[in-house]
């Protein structure tokens, strides 16, 4: 549960409605504010998303559990809120961040009519006592709506900071296994339970990789290597962590015994999920057919307000570890299952370049009518020539683009530059730029790395180009949707 921001939005009061920046094909409230996913669990042929949401302003405050579902993970149908905060004559309960599992076996006994429930375990954060501490909550409605556990807290250990619990089913152990943060300490705990309602403390696990930030929103998920289901590897993914202190995440890989998670790199070691300063508090689904591991990560507001909504969710990102000259790395890409709503957009909302030589020059992709509204999906890749520099040109004047001698990937927004560090391979760059309206996504040689960042361009600025400047680069392919 990201707490770290709500001084830094003193403008988001302003009543200016901001349509030019709502997103079309990432996740928003329909009003109000927005912070992390929660809950992530596919159900019956539907992906559940809940989410940190002030159901009463546009603002951070009164955390509750928003809810919306869909079958394609594009088009979401928005549902009540699904746990509000509890207000008792002594105490407020916040609804902070957590998991949701299908407990297929009833274990916990909250079932009835011989279907188990859907549990949702998330932070109880009590700001009067200065406590968090862990609930549980159930339903018998496919997750709609949700009934307290009388006898919570499930997990307590005294603290003011102490949260946002992801929750797996071990098969192999036939346990639960809860892994949640004590933030200030750089410190995660695992718990393990035969019924999500009576935990014990299995190991810790610390003070390593990124410690200048505090820790928050942990998960730990199984995955095969290269796809090779004897390699199996678990990756832990932590917020906090980037290449310039700023918010981020970082991740670490290694063995998980059903206790104790060890790393298998140096402890010093930092290895960043997204190169930007926006992205953050992202969870894998449970319940994933077919051993897929899909995320979805919350888009952190930058200082200028939005309305009537604010903060947006990632792109769902498919996750996959692959060995590298460097090691087992993490790689992510746009989920696969959003291709099939590519595939079905009409015509005159595609487009598709043959390979050609750009020389020093801007090649102009959009018109009035085509390409031209700031929600573009571009997928491109080039061979290095002589070009010092190349990519693309979105929303008229924010470039993405790649520096060949410094091998690095840039995304310039007027003054601001972000950047990463990213090599060729074999003497070609792939550029997956997803620009929606405020958000732009680049996932570099099919996920290797990912820079993630927010724009706001004037009404007027939109357009979409490809460059090369002061030489030569070949472009080997290009295709395009326009999702507006």
């Amino acid at each position: 549960m990201a707490i770290l921001f709500p001084a830094l939005l003193p403008a988001q009061d302003l009543p200016i409605p901001t349509p030019q920046w709502r997103p079309v094909y990432h996740f928003t409230a329909p009003q109000n504010w927005l912070n992390d996913p929660n809950g992530l669990i596919y159900l019956d042929g539907v992906y559940h998303l809940y989410y940190q949401h002030n159901p009463l302003e546009n603002k951070w405050g009164h955390m509750s559990w928003g809810h919306a579902t869909s079958k394609d993970l594009l088009h979401w149908h928005h549902l009540p809120v699904a746990i509000p905060e509890i207000e008792t004559k002594d105490t407020t309960t916040w609804i902070f961040s957590g998991s949701a599992v299908w407990d297929k076996h009833n274990s916990s006994g909250f079932g009835k009519d011989g279907k188990g429930p859907v549990v949702a375990i998330y932070t109880a954060d009590q700001p009067k006592q200065q406590k968090e501490s862990q609930f549980i909550a159930w339903s018998n409605d496919g997750g709609l709506t949700y009934t307290n556990y009388a006898a919570n807290p499930v997990v307590d250990i005294q603290k003011k900071d102490f949260r946002d619990p992801s929750v797996i089913w071990l098969e192999e152990q036939q346990k639960w296994l809860m892994t949640v943060a004590v933030p200030a300490e750089h410190k995660i705990q695992f718990y393990g339970s035969s019924d999500l309602k009576n935990w014990h403390l299995l190991s810790e696990f610390g003070n390593q990789g990124d410690t200048r930030k505090i820790w928050e929103c942990p998960s730990l998920t199984p995955l095969y290597v290269d796809g090779n289901p004897a390699k199996k590897k678990w990756l832990l993914m932590i917020s906090s962590g980037n290449q310039d202190a700023a918010t981020g995440m970082q991740y670490f890989t290694g063995d998980f015994d059903g206790t104790t998670f060890t790393n298998d790199k140096r402890k010093d070691e930092m290895m960043i999920v997204d190169y930007g300063r926006t992205f953050y508090a992202a969870i894998p689904y449970n319940h994933l057919p077919d051993n897929r591991q899909t995320m979805i990560g919350w888009l952190m507001p930058f200082d200028t307000p939005t309305s009537p909504w604010r903060g947006q969710m990632s792109i769902p990102r498919d996750l996959q570890l692959k060995t590298t000259a460097q090691g087992i790395r993490l790689y992510q890409q746009p989920a696969a299952l959003l291709q099939a709503s590519l595939d079905k957009l009409p015509a005159g909302k595609k487009l598709q370049l043959k390979p050609q030589t750009i020389q020093s020059t801007h090649l102009t992709l959009s018109t009035s009518q085509r390409f031209n509204s700031n929600a573009n999906w571009v997928d491109v890749d080039f061979t290095i020539g002589t070009a010092s520099d190349f990519g693309l040109k979105i929303a008229q004047e924010v470039i993405v683009g790649y520096n060949v001698q410094k091998e690095e990937l840039y995304i310039k927004d007027g003054h601001d530059i972000q950047h990463l560090l990213v090599s060729p391979v074999d003497n070609k760059i792939r550029l997956q730029v997803l620009l929606d309206k405020s958000s732009v996504e680049v996932f570099v040689n099919g996920g290797e790395k990912v820079l993630t960042t927010l724009i706001f361009p004037d009404k007027a600025a939109t357009g979409l180009s490809v460059f090369a400047e002061n030489g030569s680069v070949k472009l080997n392919g290009l295709k395009g949707w326009n999702l507006e």
